[in-house]
C-alpha cells in the first residue's frame, strides 16, 4: 500500500536541503508570524505567540511532543522514522535561539523512538567534533551553546490523555502522565517548574524548514492565511490509506477522490476529538476555520458497510477509559454519556435524550479538554448519522460493527455487541503494520 504520497511540493517527506541557519529568537519570531505558523498537533495554537510567552531570558528546555496517541493519527512517527533529522533541525534551532540547554524527545512508538535516538546521537558526536575542530569558523556563543545541548528521548506511555501537553511535562519529570488540575501553559510553568518550549513533531519539522527557505518562499504554496504544507493521515474505508504531505487550504474532496474513498462517505475530521462531516463539499483542509477543526490532521472515510453508532459507541468506551479519571466530567459524564449511546443502539428513545443532555453538560468543565472534545465527536455524530439514530429507534440498521474506527482493546463482535481488552489488529495492517 501507499504508506506515503504528496500533492504540491515534497517539503516535510522529500526534505528540504541545505544548511539549517542559526537564527536569533527574534528571527524565528518574525518568521512564524510572517506565515502564521500553528502547532500540528490538536490545539493549533500560533507558534508566535508560544515564543512571545516566554521570558526574555529564554527557555530551560525544549520539548518535542512526539506521544502521537490518537489511535488513526500516523503521520508524527512517520516523521520521526523517516525525518527524524528534519524534526531535531527544528529543535535545535529553537533551543539554540532560547538558549535552552536541553532538547527533550518524548515518543511512545518504540521505532519512532529508535530513530529519534540514533539521530540524537549522531548529532551530539557531530556537534562536538564541529566544536572541537572548528573554532575559528563559529562564533564563540554559537559554541558554548552547541557544545553544552543535551538531547534526550524519552519513552512516554500510549494513552490517549498521555499526549496532552502538561501530561507530557509531568511523565517526562516521573509522575503519572495525566494532565493537572490546572491550565496552566508550558511557556509560564514546564518543564521541572521552569518556562518551556513545547511543541508536537510535525510543528519543530515546519520550523526547520521555514528556517530554510524564508517566509517568501515558504509562502509559494498554501493558503495565503496559513501558507506551506500539511501532513495528514488518511485512513477508513479508502483504497489508498497512509500520510499525505498537501499544501494547507486543500479541498477535502480532493482527498477524498485522491484515496479512493467512496462518493459521498460521512468522513471524520481531526479525529476523535473532531467532527463527523456529512457532507464533505466545500470543505477546505486548514486550521484557520475554527467551525471545522482539523485537529491532528486526520481524515477517516467510515464508509457504507459498518454501523455508524456501533463504531462511535465502541470509540465512546474506549474514549472513556483512556481519560485521567481524575474530574467528574470524565468520571461520571463519559461513563453516563456511554450507556446512553448503548441504550440508543438498543432502541430506547430516552438514550437519545440522555445522551444530548448529558453532552452538553461535560463540556468545558474538565481540567484538560478531552471531556469537551470527547463530546464534540460524539455530538457530531448524533448530528451526522441522523438516519441510522432513527433506524436504531426502529428495527435497527442491519450492519455489523467492522471496526472502522480502530481502538486498542475493544473488539466488535458484530451486531452491536462488543468484546473488551481483545487486541484489534485489522486497522494495524491497513496502514503496512507501522505500529
Amino acid at each position: 500500500m501507499d504508506m506515503t504520497r504528496v500533492i504540491g511540493p515534497a517539503r516535510l517527506l522529500g526534505e528540504v536541503e541545505g544548511p539549517m541557519p542559526e537564527l536569533t529568537r527574534a528571527a524565528y519570531q518574525e518568521l512564524v508570524a510572517a506565515v502564521g505558523l500553528r502547532g500540528r498537533g490538536g490545539a493549533g495554537f500560533p507558534v508566535s505567540v508560544k515564543l512571545a510567552d516566554l521570558p526574555a531570558d529564554g527557555s530551560s528546555a525544549v520539548v518535542v511532543n512526539g506521544s502521537e496517541s490518537e489511535p488513526i493519527s500516523r503521520k508524527d512517527r512517520l516523521l520521526m522514522t523517516m525525518a527524524p533529522h528534519l524534526v531535531l533541525d527544528g529543535a535545535i534551532g529553537i533551543a539554540k535561539a532560547l538558549r535552552a540547554p536541553l532538547v527533550i524527545v518524548s515518543v511512545h512508538d518504540p521505532a519512532a523512538a529508535a530513530a529519534m535516538r540514533a539521530a540524537a546521537t549522531s548529532r551530539s558526536a557531530a556537534a562536538r567534533s564541529a566544536a572541537a575542530r572548528s573554532a575559528a569558523a563559529r562564533s564563540a556563543a554559537a559554541r558554548s551553546t552547541e557544545a553544552r545541548l543535551d538531547i534526550r528521548v524519552d519513552e512516554s506511555p500510549g494513552r490517549f490523555v498521555a499526549g496532552e501537553a502538561r501530561a507530557v511535562l509531568r511523565g517526562l519529570e516521573g509522575g503519572k502522565a495525566v494532565p493537572p488540575g490546572r491550565r496552566t501553559l508550558p511557556s509560564r510553568k514546564g518543564y521541572q517548574g521552569r518556562p518551556t518550549f513545547l511543541s508536537n513533531v510535525e510543528t519543530f519539522a515546519q520550523i526547520a524548514v521555514l528556517a530554510r527557505l524564508g517566509a517568501r518562499e515558504y509562502a509559494r504554496t498554501g493558503l495565503a492565511a496559513e501558507p506551506g504544507t500539511q501532513l495528514l493521515t488518511i485512513a477508513g474505508d479508502v483504497e489508498r490509506p497512509g500520510v499525505i504531505e498537501v499544501p494547507t487550504g486543500v479541498p477535502l474532496d480532493t482527498i477524498l477522490a485522491a484515496s479512493g474513498a467512496a462518493t459521498g462517505s460521512t468522513t471524520l475530521l481531526g479525529g476523535y476529538h473532531g467532527i463527523w462531516l456529512p457532507r464533505t463539499e466545500g470543505v477546505l483542509l486548514s486550521r484557520t476555520v475554527k467551525e471545522i477543526p482539523l485537529g491532528a490532521g486526520i481524515v477517516l472515510a467510515l464508509g457504507p458497510d459498518t454501523c455508524p453508532l456501533g463504531e462511535v459507541h465502541r470509540v465512546a468506551q474506549w474514549l472513556a477509559d483512556q481519560s485521567a479519571k481524575q474530574c467528574g466530567p470524565c468520571v461520571f459524564g463519559l461513563g453516563a454519556i456511554v450507556d446512553d449511546f448503548g441504550r440508543l443502539l438498543a432502541g430506547d428513545p430516552n438514550g437519545w435524550h440522555d445522551a444530548r443532555r448529558h453532552l452538553g453538560l461535560v463540556d468545558g468543565r474538565g481540567a484538560c479538554a478531552h471531556p469537551d472534545g470527547a463530546a464534540r465527536f460524539l455530538a457530531s455524530a448524533l448530528d451526522a448519522f441522523g438516519d441510522d439514530v432513527r433506524d436504531h429507534l426502529g428495527t435497527g440498521c442491519g450492519r455489523p460493527v467492522r471496526g472502522v474506527l480502530p481502538v486498542r482493546g475493544v473488539l466488535p463482535l458484530g451486531g452491536g455487541q462488543q468484546l473488551r481488552n481483545r487486541p484489534v489488529t485489522a486497522y494495524g495492517a491497513s496502514l503496512g503494520g507501522s505500529r
